[in-house]
């Protein structure tokens, strides 16, 4: 009589052994992961200011966007009184103002704030992927009424509050710098998350404090598709 194999049992507890090492960190790129490639979706972004304040003409106003399942973003968004659109394939970057679509580096080229709207539509992304950017950016990751919780590093807060730009190289210096993000997952994808930031901000000789939470909210997953103006694509080839 022949013995019963024992490779599908050790496959088994293999496969449990991984789970229960896995920790929060892995279940949000997993989670990320999934909503990558679940096939295109729709996400809207608000941002707060305590107090009510900062920003000026480019506070942040709401921020929709939408990604396809080959990768195209278009992202609008409104800063102050005026709205802009990004639009985004491969690695290549434009943006829609007042002057129509110009290239992201026809803008880096560009005086006022052509440029910095150039720095922002080169590091916008899709929620997938800005969520793996802020697992690498996190720590002391844990769950907590459901929800998967943690603090920014310093170095983490600083590149986000200064486009990824330090005072060195034409960006903002950023001290007192302090932060933290929270994760929704829901049907083993990411379904919501929140970041907040603060520190004290100092570019051209201006300083002020920011005390910012922004909250992400995904949608129709697998349900959405990017079609993009002829002005856009002729940016982007």
């Amino acid at each position: 009589m022949k013995s019963p194999s024992v490779l599908p049992l050790l496959g088994i507890l293999t496969a449990a052994l991984v789970r229960l090492q896995a920790g929060p960190a892995d279940d949000l790129l997993a989670a990320a992961k999934k909503l990558e490639t679940a096939g295109g979706y729709a996400w809207t972004t608000t941002t707060a200011n305590a107090g009510g304040g900062g920003g000026g003409r480019f506070q942040a106003g709401p921020t929709h966007g939408k990604v396809s399942a080959d990768g195209v973003l278009h992202v609008t968004m409104t800063r102050g009184d005026n709205t802009w659109e990004v639009a985004r394939k491969g690695d290549k970057s434009a943006v829609k103002g007042q002057e129509g679509w110009q290239s992201a580096a026809e803008l880096e080229d560009s005086q006022g704030p052509g440029r910095m709207f150039a720095r922002l539509a080169e590091r916008t992304q899709a929620p997938a992927a800005e969520v793996k950017d802020l697992v690498a950016k996190a720590k002391d990751l844990k769950e907590d009424g459901g929800a998967l919780v943690g603090s920014l590093t310093e170095d983490g807060v600083r590149d986000l509050m200064a486009f990824g730009r330090r005072g060195g190289g034409g960006g903002p210096e950023v001290s007192g710098a302090k932060g933290s993000v929270k994760f929704w997952i829901k049907d083993g994808l990411i379904h919501r998350y929140e970041v907040k930031t603060a520190g004290s901000v100092s570019w051209n000789g201006n300083e002020r404090e920011v005390d910012r939470t922004t909250t992400v909210e995904v949608k129709d997953v697998g349900k959405t598709t990017v079609e993009l103006p002829a002005e856009a694509k002729a940016k982007l080839s």
